[in-house]
């Protein structure tokens, strides 16, 4: 049986709102009036009030009757679900039940709550997953090389098509357009490893050894490394950019449409460009490396220009300079085929291609800095 509120309570809130009535009849309690969004705030405190074993609603009084007043029905029964009682309607008219359906249709289920998240099959299931997206990724990267490799030898059996003027431009947009960064930013590497090496060296009497410390450390890991960390977040975002944005205003589907190979247009400028200019820009950083830590010994030890260059010249192998290069086309493969892999997988909205972009960045910094270390580790085990 239901519990009726009292008297007094119901005549006062009937009072405050007399667009939307409450009243009891024996079992069921009649609803007359409106039910809709105007009169929710008042309604639902009181359809919610209604306590009982089983509740019966009689609608056949209301007035006016919307997907607000079928939300306090719902929410309603929700309520008497959770206590584990019932709510029954009657006299509904077709529009009405068939205006509680859709709304209930339409309220999002709230998942349960996964009782192994926190153990260790969960755990496993992660990492499994993680794994799988990684050599998902790797096989895709894989695919984007061999895309290119052969274009690449399709181009050189048919020179007539290469698009010099896209490789011109490339060039100067990745390589040209970043010899300021990398110019300072080898500069300055130049003149904190000068500083640091004359602090701890001259403990030990042995302050003309920071010139073997910087020409080694410039020549053979940080010039082309930071170089290539710079290019990669120059280059491997403007690549997915722009690729992408072709992609999203279906640009490429045009391209696919009218013949046009897009992987000859796109990647082939883009990555060739790269090859060229990422061995010049790490020859720049060097350079540049290299004079500001001559001129920071010249200031902090007194190691004059001619004294460093003689130095340079006689205690520093010509392998420490193969090495670094050797890396360059390495890293330029990797930073062209990530921006460009990253730019075909953007959808068809501008979120699609933020996430790309910044994960074309991340993921070829990395690959930079892994490829650099297993660079490291094959030298040293050839004893190069």
């Amino acid at each position: 049986m239901a519990e009726a509120p009292a008297i007094g309570e119901q005549a006062r809130t009937s009072s405050a709102d007399p667009a939307f009535g409450l009243e009891q009849q024996g079992d069921i309690w009649a609803l007359h009036g409106e039910l809709t969004v105007r009169t929710l705030g008042a309604a639902l405190p009181r359809l919610l009030a209604l306590k009982g074993d089983a509740l019966a609603l009689d609608l056949s009084g209301l007035t006016r009757f919307d997907t607000s007043g079928a939300w306090a029905l719902l929410k309603l029964r929700e309520q008497q679900h959770a206590a584990g009682h019932d709510v029954t309607l009657h006299a509904q008219s077709a529009e009405q039940k068939a205006l509680v359906a859709r709304v209930e249709q339409a309220i999002p289920e709230v998942p349960a709550p996964d009782a192994t998240r926190h153990g260790i099959q969960h755990y496993l299931a992660v990492l499994g997953k993680a794994v799988v997206g990684v050599g998902r990724f790797l096989a895709e990267i894989l695919a984007m090389l061999g895309v290119f490799l052969a274009r690449l030898a399709h181009l050189a059996r048919h020179p007539s098509q290469f698009r010099l003027t896209a490789l011109v431009y490339h060039a100067d947009q990745v390589g040209w357009r970043a010899v300021p960064i990398v110019s300072l930013m080898a500069f300055l590497i130049g003149v904190v490893l000068a500083f640091q090496g004359a602090v701890q060296l001259r403990q030990f009497g042995t302050e003309i050894f920071v010139v073997d410390l910087i020409a080694i450390s410039i020549l053979r890991e940080l010039g082309i490394l930071l170089t290539a960390i710079i290019v990669a977040g120059r280059t491997a975002s403007s690549f997915t950019a722009a690729i992408g944005s072709m992609k999203m205003r279906e640009e490429i589907d045009a391209m696919n449409t009218l013949a046009i190979d897009p992987a000859t247009v796109l990647f082939v400028p883009r990555i060739l460009a790269l090859l060229i200019t990422l061995p010049i820009l790490g020859m720049i950083a060097n350079v540049m490396g290299l004079f500001g830590g001559a001129l920071m010994s010249w200031i902090e030890l007194g190691i004059s220009p001619a004294m460093f260059l003689t130095r340079l010249i006689e205690d520093t192998s010509m392998d420490h300079v193969l090495v670094g290069f050797v890396k360059a086309p390495v890293f330029a493969l990797i930073i062209g085929v990530i921006g460009c892999h990253a730019g075909m997988q953007v959808g068809g909205n501008a979120e699609s291609l933020g996430q790309q972009t910044s994960a074309a960045v991340v993921r070829a910094i990395f690959a930079v800095i892994v490829a650099d270390a297993l660079f490291s580790v094959f030298f040293a085990m050839m004893n190069i």
